[in-house]
């Protein structure tokens, strides 16, 4: 289900884990990009709030107690509550002369356990971690099997009705290109597009006879809630609630959705739950892989940080 391949930023050498193409001015202003993994369980998002714990407050706390400069952090993808990134991306400018690796080791010092960075390089000045990025890579984890798991429980949504895997895949086909996205996702404003660019939407079971489902999903851009609702569709439908077709339709704003799931469900044999409106899954399936920048990859390059399935 991919309209064509994509590219990520998880391979190269990169001297401890940034590229400083060149050695920093004394006093010059630089603007540091960091690839950041996180736990997003205890958090609120990425985007800072000010009374909740964020990435980004983390992120700006840190730097802060590095440099001694009050900074603004800019993300790649403002991640949800208790969702989890293993390839977020943030921006910063700042006139402090460390290299890039000492930076990376350093904010890794004040940070919590929960937060880490796994790469900074210095980039150019008109470099922004979101408005340059090409391509966001997420993928969302369901454990389908009857038992949860102690040990899954932060990172994966539990299913206990067998998904029917092939149907999922097919109904994800109709995402591919694009689209106007406007009906699966929450508050987007109307004077701003929804159209968005999907590059891969797709399912597979690891191991392939296994009870992890992944469903990937690379894109220009998503909006919000945007992928929890797709996959909530896609769920539905490998569970036999809905039809393929099901996702076209809420495409074209003919299926109701809803952010939250409802608590109980009554369905009649063979159908839908009545009256039931399709929710958002919960965040905490949902994890931001990686971060693509045409002419920039080069200079942030991830060591000894290796993705699994």
């Amino acid at each position: 289900m991919t309209s064509q391949t994509a590219q990520t930023t998880q391979t190269g050498p990169g001297a401890g884990g940034g590229g400083d193409a060149v050695a920093p001015a004394p006093g010059a202003r630089r603007r540091i990009a960091l690839v950041v993994a996180y736990d997003g369980s205890g958090y609120a998002g990425f985007q800072w709030q000010a009374n909740a714990p964020t990435i980004q407050g983390e992120l700006e706390r840190a730097i802060a107690r590095l440099t001694g400069e009050s900074v603004r952090v800019r993300g790649a993808s403002r991640t949800d509550a208790g969702a989890h990134a293993l390839g977020q991306v943030a921006d910063f400018a700042t006139d402090c002369p460390y290299p890039a690796a000492v930076i990376r080791a350093a904010l890794n010092h004040y940070l919590p356990a929960a937060v880490r960075v796994v790469a900074a390089g210095e980039m150019p000045e008109q470099f922004h971690a979101r408005r340059s990025a090409a391509r966001r890579r997420y993928q969302y984890r369901i454990l389908n099997r009857r038992v949860a798991s102690p040990l899954l429980r932060h990172t994966h949504h539990l299913e206990t009705e067998r998904l029917n895997l092939a149907a999922m895949r097919r109904a994800a086909e109709s995402l591919i290109g694009v689209r106007d996205f406007r009906q699966v996702a929450t508050g987007h404003p109307a004077e701003q597009s929804a159209v968005r660019q999907v590059f891969h939407w797709d399912a597979s079971r690891h191991p392939p006879d296994g009870d992890v489902i992944i469903i990937e999903c690379i894109a220009n851009g998503f909006l919000r809630h945007q992928i929890r609702r797709v996959n909530a569709l896609l769920t539905e439908i490998g569970i036999g609630r809905l039809p393929i077709h099901s996702v076209a339709e809420a495409l074209a704003g003919r299926l109701p959705l809803t952010r939250h799931r409802p608590a109980t469900r009554h369905r009649p044999a063979g159908g839908m739950p009545v009256g039931r409106r399709i929710a958002a899954l919960p965040a905490k399936g949902l994890c931001l892989q990686s971060v693509h920048y045409p002419g920039y990859d080069h200079l942030l390059k991830v060591d000894n940080c290796h993705e699994t399935n």
